[in-house]
């Protein structure tokens, strides 16, 4: 369940992040922890830049005084702005950018063509549709009926 303080904080924290270079992937407060932690997963907005130590530092900075200036957050909380690491899910532009050409498991519902897993290799993704090549036969898959896309080890 999300925090319901989480859309304020990422309506703060996203615009920000932009204007440092870095785009906004996760925010989670953990409030079972003593002090709460709010974590803040960044990655550059160059796809070819991974995060680094200074770019979560210069995050964390910007950030702090900003939820400082707002004082959203009630009492003591630890403030983690991090990488979000590598997943196998392809969620963002970025992702689809990145992948292009990676053997991934896209899930459909409803099924396309009475097939609701589809693997293939990753050509893109646009408005209306994620395309694929199987062995070498372009498909294009309606992104509507998409539920989620991973990269995957093997193509059928």
């Amino acid at each position: 369940m999300v925090h319901p303080l989480i859309p304020q904080l990422e309506s703060l924290a996203r615009p920000l992040a932009a204007q440092l270079g870095y785009q906004l992937v996760q925010m989670v407060f953990h409030t079972n922890q003593h002090p709460p932690v709010l974590r803040v997963d960044i990655r550059p907005l160059d796809p070819d830049r991974e995060t680094s130590h200074a770019d979560c530092e210069a995050m964390s900075q910007a950030l702090e005084v900003e939820l400082d200036r707002v004082d959203l957050i009630p009492g003591q909380y630890v403030l983690e702005v991090s990488s979000p690491g590598i997943s196998n899910l392809l969620t963002s532009d970025r992702d689809f950018v990145v992948f292009k050409g990676f053997a991934v498991e896209v899930t459909l519902d409803p099924p396309y063509k009475g097939k609701a897993v589809w693997s293939g290799h990753l050509l893109g993704r646009d408005e209306e549709r994620v395309a694929l090549s199987l062995k070498g036969r372009r498909v294009q898959l309606p992104r509507a009926a998409v539920q989620r896309v991973a990269l995957s080890s093997e193509t059928d």
